[in-house]
């Protein structure tokens, strides 16, 4: 196996950029052409599991969609429960909400009142960080609930838009594995 840092780099030559998406003037960064690929996956999910294996974790909770992924994996590794936070209209059981505001526009998430409970220790994961929007909100529902947020964590920062000092300045510590200044 290659070192942590050469690991790291192997993972970041998967992600593939694609201009002008969902609108013109964003560079995304696509994660599925790292997911598609065995060895990155398992990097990616490895970095994940180290951070947090020492803590005591209840529940994982990802963002739709693709903190589905991440976190259902994790959870797995940390055996432990996995929670979603979903777009709105997904859930089928009553509902606590939180609108947010992201780096193109505006959105609203979802999770079920009754998903965990007061003292429950949680991570919340996405695939990617950018302004802090989604997470932020991600963690304002989980501690509605009562439940304690243990960290964030995401496998791509997206350095310029600072999204981790917002999230750090709520009190909420972050944890991310590959770093993107795009300018």
């Amino acid at each position: 196996m290659t070192t942590t840092l050469q690991s790291y780099e192997y993972v970041r030559e998967h992600v593939r950029i694609v201009p002008d998406f969902p609108k013109k003037g964003i560079m995304f960064l696509d994660i599925t052409t790292a997911i598609k690929d065995a060895e990155s996956m398992q990097i990616m999910i490895d970095f994940l599991y180290e951070n947090f294996k020492d803590e005591k974790i209840d529940y994982v909770a990802g963002i739709e969609s693709r903190g589905f992924i991440f976190g259902s994996a994790l959870a797995y590794k940390l055996n432990c429960g996995f929670i979603t936070i979903r777009k709105p209209n997904k859930l089928p059981a009553k509902t606590i909400k939180e609108d947010y505001t992201l780096e193109y526009g505006t959105n609203t998430i979802e999770i079920h009142e009754d998903a965990l409970k007061s003292g429950d220790r949680v991570v919340v994961i996405d695939d990617l960080l950018a302004t802090g929007g989604t997470a932020i909100a991600a963690c304002n529902l989980v501690s509605k609930i009562g439940a304690e947020v243990v960290s964030t964590a995401f496998i791509i920062e997206l350095d310029p838009l600072k999204g981790r000092e917002k999230i750090e300045d709520k009190g909420y510590k972050v944890v991310s594995m590959l770093n993107y200044d795009l300018d």
